[in-house]
């Protein structure tokens, strides 16, 4: 799927997902595509992400560095419910995670940082 808006937001935006991964370009014009990734609203960074049922902040972490809202995750193909300890310790530090399926989560990235909300994405990949 394309995704196709004006640039309204600053920072990497997703312009289109599949079975490859996901299309990001950045302000300065690149483009890349990653199977699974980490965006904040100044990058966007390849990931190799554990199972989702040992997700925790370490593999987090370059996202927690960031003055941010919450997390959107997209869990891949399928809406799935990260592990209680996660979401309990990011609450804690006053960050919360929004759970999606990737597609939503790729698309809900531009929509709020078009609002200029301060929210980080981690992206599973669509396809095992």
């Amino acid at each position: 799927m394309r995704i196709d808006r004006d640039r309204p937001a600053a920072g990497p935006l997703v312009r289109g997902f599949g079975a490859g991964g996901f299309k990001v370009d950045a302000p300065d014009g690149t483009m890349g595509v990653y199977p699974a990734l980490l965006l904040t609203s100044t990058r966007a960074d390849s990931w190799s992400p554990p199972p989702l049922d040992a997700l925790d902040q370490a593999a987090l972490a370059p996202l927690l560095g960031e003055a941010i809202e919450f997390i959107l995750l997209g869990t891949g193909e399928n809406l799935r419910r990260p592990p209680r300890a996660l979401v309990a310790a990011l609450e804690a530090r006053g960050i919360g995670i929004e759970p999606m399926d990737s597609r939503a989560a790729a698309k809900a990235w531009g929509v709020l940082r078009a609002e200029d909300r301060r929210v980080a994405a981690a992206l599973y990949p669509l396809e095992a």
